[in-house]
């Protein structure tokens, strides 16, 4: 949703302070009524097509936004770092061991770029859905970050999202030539061999036009073993403001290849921190997407939006992993490397109406979205080297060629009614009509049956019931009750029987189908101005689950997808923020207790647990009861951040976050217990805090050089983790299949770095 401002009178400061508390941006202090200058108000989009959105202080809930000069500021390698910086009930899990491959998890829902991490945040960029259709997955390198303009996190179950808006919804709005103009090159280098370079260029092309030009790279090394990473983006974007109709057109387009070498046994890690289970773990993508955006005001009252792109992704991985069947000498191989190979498809087009009435703001639209993927998986077993990299010493034998496509087909419509002045009521409903169909090309080209071919319909129609009241200058209630759901993708379709659990990026198989999930949240809260500008939030939610997908784990790299009947995130947010001449500050406390609500038997092998229910007959199977807290969520959190202006060329920062434990994947019934023999690890990871400094010395209005320090105080932390076999003892040598230990593997969290860069505009 683009930028929008527009005069209001001054008897509600409450939408300047949602601004600064949200956005992180300065706040101009309020003149008195008696002058001409009136406070601005920041407008949010109601739905992800751009066009006329609403006055944020009416929306009702605890959103969020951020600007592109707070990103600068914080000098954020993407977008997940900036969010768990800077977001209250945001974090991320660094399960793969890369910084563009994080899970970025809020209040509780994911958006991960993982194959086998349950979706349940929508991510949209100009109005497009970029969770990819096979596996609703979310590829953070993908994302622009030199071409953001600003993002907003809208919180719960909203239908105006579409699928997959279980928790909330990120959409993020892209730079225009006319809204930033001139040209900026900034070049960074330091920790890890880290060297990245972005150029930035806008301008006005005579009376109507515009032109924007985003180019960046990034090479590094990694701070673990084996691990470079190259990432390459571009973004291009052109358009015009012609009478009554504004258009433009945008290219994104991204190269990138990333190596993160995922969990690491606790053993091993206290061993050397640095080093790799199996190797390779490398992804290789390329991306392009064409976006088409364009307004027409029909009269002063009503405008037409219209959304359209073409997107075309191509994705390769190459794992090197142990090999389940190795038993010496009937089966020497240890290792076996997969590869796989992912074609996907998108084209989408999206049409709205707002009409402004005297006391109301209606929107209605329609949208179609298609989609179609071709996934190939082959597999060679090998022998591990020295450094536990798999080398092929078989053939390279097909697992799976399988061709997906979907459909979505969705009408909705939102309208704001003014009941009174200071009195917003929110309606709001949209029907979702989604297609999933499945062909097995494998066994169809060697002329052998099969079952997986079928297609599966799911259809659902989502409300949502919202109220906002300025009770006062310094104070607005808001509450709000909303319903979501998402479709199961074709890769969670065919990976949901425990009998066939999948390696992920998994070969398809035969099996159960799943339920769509449905979600419904409710939430009450409050925002407001204290004296001195001081802002203030706080908000009370609750997200119920029916059907909930979630993936269970039997091993380090294998499980399946089930529906879990009902699960339930419930927390609290409370935030405070100040913005003073020269100085400003923030800090946020989430609660979050995330629980299962029913109870069901699941795999999980490794638990200490494992067979020992009387309700769970079947092999490796544990007990999960209604209380037992999800894992890889941490409970409470907390962030603390401030930016002193301490010379008229010097400003420093320093960005605190803190998280207290969490328990892994594979401990779902929390009862894991170690016992020093067949089982090691407590089965969570505890707690920790990392501090963050951020300096910028100014030479002139052109030139500026910037540091950064990441982990000042080099804790040694983990973020998420599960239950596995490892097959090496503490120095990484190889053991015999009887020898093989149930241990906790954790995703550690990176050391101290630091990096130094320039900052040239021109």
């Amino acid at each position: 949703m683009p930028d929008k401002t527009a005069p209001r009178a001054p008897r509600h400061p409450i939408a300047l302070a949602c601004l600064v508390l949200l956005s992180g941006s300065a706040l101009a202090q309020t003149t008195s009524d008696n002058t001409n200058t009136l406070p601005r108000v920041e407008v949010v989009g109601a739905t992800p097509v751009p066009g006329l959105g609403i006055p944020k202080d009416q929306v009702p809930a605890n959103v969020q936004t951020l600007g592109d000069k707070r990103l600068k500021q914080t000098q954020s390698l993407n977008l997940p770092d900036a969010m768990t910086l800077l977001m209250p009930s945001a974090n991320v899990n660094e399960m793969q061991g890369n910084p563009y491959q994080m899970d970025v998890n809020y209040r509780g829902f994911t958006a991960s770029p993982l194959l086998g991490t349950p979706q349940g945040l929508s991510v949209f960029q100009d109005g497009v859905r970029i969770n990819e259709p096979f596996g609703d997955v979310v590829n953070w390198d993908l994302v622009p970050r030199a071409a953001l303009a600003n993002l907003t996190l809208m919180p719960g179950s909203n239908p105006m999202f579409g699928l997959n808006t279980l928790g909330g919804a990120l959409t993020l709005q892209t730079k225009s030539g006319d809204t930033h103009p001139g040209t900026e090159v900034e070049l960074q280098a330091g920790s890890f061999k880290r060297f990245s370079g972005e150029l930035t260029h806008g301008r006005t092309l005579g009376e109507n036009g515009h032109l924007f030009v985003a180019a960046s790279m990034l090479e590094e090394d990694g701070w673990r073993q084996h691990s470079p990473s190259r990432v390459r983006q571009l973004f291009l974007k052109s358009g015009a403001h012609v009478g009554a109709l504004s258009w433009s057109l945008a290219l994104t387009h991204a190269n990138n290849d990333l190596i993160g070498n995922g969990p690491l046994p606790e053993s091993m890690l206290a061993q050397d921190r640095s080093q790799v289970y199996t190797r390779p773990d490398q992804t290789r993508t390329t991306m392009s997407m064409l976006t088409f955006n364009a307004q027409v005001e029909l009269s002063a009252t009503h405008e037409i939006s219209a959304t359209a792109y073409l997107r075309r992704s191509r994705n390769a991985t190459l794992n090197g992993d142990l090999n389940d069947a190795y038993d010496p000498p009937a089966v020497p191989e240890a290792g076996v490397e997969h590869r796989t190979k992912t074609a996907q498809h998108g084209a989408g087009l999206a049409l709205q109406s707002t009409h402004k009435l005297a006391a109301q703001q209606i929107t209605i639209g329609a949208s179609h979205d298609r989609s179609r993927s071709n996934f190939e998986q082959s597999e060679a077993e090998g022998d591990l080297d020295a450094t536990r990299a798999v080398l092929p010493t078989g053939p390279l034998q097909v697992d799976a060629l399988i061709h997906g496509r979907s459909r979505t087909t969705s009408v909705y419509a939102h309208d704001l009614v003014s009941l009174a002045p200071t009195l917003q009521l929110t309606l709001a409903g949209r029907y979702n009509d989604t297609r999933v169909s499945t062909v097995d090309d494998g066994r169809v080209q060697l002329g052998l049956p099969t079952t997986l071919d079928g297609e599966g319909r799911y259809r659902k129609f989502n409300p949502a019931l919202g109220l906002t009241w300025q009770a006062s200058p310094a104070v607005t209630w808001f509450g709000s009750l909303s319903q979501g759901n998402r479709a199961p993708s074709p890769i969670e379709l065919g990976c949901s029987d425990p009998a066939n659990a999948c390696v992920l990026p998994n070969a398809l198989q035969s099996d159960p189908p799943l339920e769509q999930v449905v979600s419904r949240t409710l939430e009450v809260g409050a925002r407001g101005k204290l004296a001195r500008s001081l802002n203030w939030n706080a908000a009370l939610f609750r997200t119920v689950n029916a059907d909930d997908i979630l993936f269970v784990s039997n091993g380090l790299a294998a499980g399946y997808f089930t529906n879990f009947g009902r699960t339930q995130r419930q927390g609290v947010e409370l935030g405070l923020s100040q913005q003073l001449p020269g100085f400003g500050w923030s800090a946020s406390y989430s609660l979050l207790r995330a629980t299962y609500r029913s109870a069901t038997c699941i795999v999980s092998e490794h638990n200490s647990t494992a067979e020992t229910s009387p309700n769970c007959s079947g092999e490796g199977e544990i007990e999960v009861s209604p209380g037992d807290r999800i894992p890889g969520l941490p409970q409470h959190s907390f962030k603390l951040a401030a930016d002193w202006q301490a010379l008229a060329a010097l400003s420093v920062g320093a960005q605190l976050r803190a998280y207290s434990g969490q328990f892994l994947r594979g401990n779902e019934n929390n009862r894991h217990q170690p016992d020093g023999a067949g089982f090691n690890g407590s089965g969570r990871i505890g707690g920790f805090a990392v501090l963050d400094l951020t300096g910028s010395w100014k030479f002139g209005k052109d030139v500026e050089l910037t540091a950064k320090i990441a982990n000042v105080f080099d804790r040694r932390y983990a973020t998420a983790g599960l239950l596995g076999a490892n097959a090496f003892d503490a120095s990484g040598a190889l053991q015999a299949p009887a020898d093989w230990r149930a241990e906790q593997f954790v995703g550690p969290g990176a050391p101290r770095a630091a990096w130094v860069g320039v900052r040239m505009s021109f």
